[in-house]
């Protein structure tokens, strides 16, 4: 009789509505935890036992922390980590000086690795924070697509976070892509909610999250803006009643626009310079659309079999926002409007300034919940819970090509090993030369020429090598040349002068070590 009791419990538990229809993973259980107010040992256990989601959710979360935590230290740090720890290393107002005087990221990361440098400089500190807040970042994409369609385009959405080789790669390194991600996925949980609700503390606390993601990474701003756009068009029929229905969100917008004043002020003196020679890498207009698009539903790393798995992808993306737009019209303009403004504003941007899909890191949002969504038409022809396990399932083996590499492969530029080859190599008095010459700050992190008694100097032009090559004398010179030479020194010159008077002698990733015998 007890038994019976608890299963009419658990029935008249449900949502009013839910009876009976849907993909309930949970078969009806209620959380007894619906607030903070309600955590205890006992709700929290009782939530652990019964609550299907929370198990899916806290084992993606704890396979979350192993993929991005395994080998972090395992590859070398390449040019911008590099240039992360030479800010870092900086005082906290000479982080905000380099920013307001050229430095074309906000101070917010650098800040925060500054402060772990207490713990030391090894490449696992310098990545412990994009690795820490890649695994946040899980939970986070869970609530927004519960709270923008239900639970199960919430799981299945975790799971392509957590498995995504791209998120991964850049969990894996440090610099602010990944802080920007997690401010923005907090921001959007609170602007769904604020939606629905229109409560000022939700609207303050998307102002507050957006602002800090706004201070990890100017990029922020593009979709902090669509959202923004969004709002006033989802919320227009309210407006045009009544215009003070406007003024929750108003204080969250003033709230964003206070606390972001000091960047403000500073962001168009920094874009002016920074479109001032136009873009030297990177993608532009139409190859930036297709590369994100792949980058971001694969893996930033080319490999076998991954042209047929963005093909299933991006076909599931497409399946998701048509059926967005079934469910609710307004859910299907929040998908496109906010992929459409974001790649329109980024193709006139790309022509500019240097554009890489990884700044545009926050598309993962939107394109897994598209993703995600497809679930929904497959439940309709098959329905059975497993069908959300089978997505899960899908999305995993999908990233095991990746997996597979990332974990015995160098897929970074190898600065310790040149280091040490450098090392073995080298005589006293010897010449290191690295093209081009801000390419030193890596192998500043890894090599010493005063331990080594050599004499290190970057370079770019033919008419710096010519100028070495007089100088050196009976040294041996050797040339530490990277892909970034073609950016710095676009005639080709310097890698013409390379051919004619060095000989290479190794080659590690994109880079090629050439050497020159001295003279008598």
């Amino acid at each position: 009789m007890a038994k019976k009791r608890e299963e009419r419990t658990r029935t008249s538990a449900r949502p009013a509505g839910q009876a009976g229809r849907g993909c309930d993973l949970d078969g009806g259980y209620v959380s007894p935890v619906r607030s903070c107010k309600d955590l205890s040992l006992a709700t929290v256990a009782d939530t652990l036992k019964n609550s299907r989601y929370v198990q899916v959710l806290l084992t993606l979360t704890l396979i979350g922390i192993l993929l991005r935590f395994s080998n972090l230290g395992f590859n070398s740090l390449w040019l911008d980590e590099a240039s992360t720890y030479t800010f870092a290393t900086l005082s906290i107002p000479g982080i905000w000086g380099a920013t307001t005087g050229g430095e074309f990221n906000p101070p917010l990361f650098y800040w925060t690795e500054h402060v772990m440098l207490i713990f030391g400089n090894s490449e696992v500190v310098l990545r412990f924070i994009p690795a820490l807040l890649g695994v946040l970042t899980i939970p986070l994409v869970y609530c927004i697509g519960r709270e923008f369609c239900d639970r199960n385009v919430g799981i299945i959405a975790a799971a392509g976070i957590a498995f995504s080789p791209f998120l991964i790669f850049y969990s894996q390194e440090a610099r602010a892509y990944s802080m920007m991600l997690f401010f923005i996925a907090a921001a959007m949980v609170f602007f769904l909610k604020a939606l629905k609700s229109d409560d000022l503390k939700e609207w303050a606390l998307f102002g507050i999250l957006s602002a800090l993601a706004f201070w990890s990474h100017f990029y922020a701003a593009v979709l902090i803006g669509a959202l923004v756009l969004y709002a006033l068009y989802e919320r227009l029929p309210k407006i045009r009643a009544d215009i003070s229905s406007l003024r929750s969100m108003a204080a969250g917008i003033a709230v964003l626009a206070v606390l972001s004043l000091p960047l403000l002020m500073i962001i168009l003196p920094l874009f002016a310079r920074r479109t001032a020679g136009g873009p030297t890498f990177g993608y532009q207009g139409i190859m930036l659309i297709a590369e994100t698009f792949r980058q971001v539903l694969t893996s930033p790393l080319s490999l076998p079999g991954s042209d047929l798995i963005f093909l299933v992808l991006l076909v599931l993306f497409v399946v998701g926002v048509i059926q967005a737009f079934l469910i609710d019209r307004n859910k299907g303009v929040f998908l496109v409007s906010l992929t459409v403004l974001t790649f329109v504003i980024s193709f006139i941007l790309s022509y500019r300034i240097p554009m890489m899909p990884r700044y545009l890191i926050f598309l993962s949002i939107i394109l897994w919940i598209g993703v995600a969504l497809a679930y929904k038409p497959v439940f309709s022809l098959i329905a059975n819970p497993g069908v959300v396990y089978g997505f899960i399932l899908l999305l995993f083996v999908m990233s095991i090509p990746f997996l597979a590499v990332n974990y015995t492969t160098y897929t970074k530029e190898d600065w310790r090993g040149v280091s040490g080859d450098i090392v073995k190599w080298t005589n006293d008095g010897d010449y290191v030369a690295v093209l081009p010459g801000y390419i030193l700050q890596p192998l500043n992190y890894y090599y010493s020429n005063t331990t080594d008694r050599t004499i290190l100097v970057g370079l770019s032009t033919a008419e710096e090598l010519d100028d070495l090559s007089l100088q050196k004398g009976n040294a041996t010179a050797y040339y530490i040349v990277t892909g970034d030479i073609m950016s710095a020194d676009p005639s080709g010159g310097s890698f013409e002068w390379l051919k004619s008077h060095t000989q290479p002698i190794a080659q590690s990733s994109n880079m090629v070590i050439f050497t020159s015998p001295g003279t008598a």
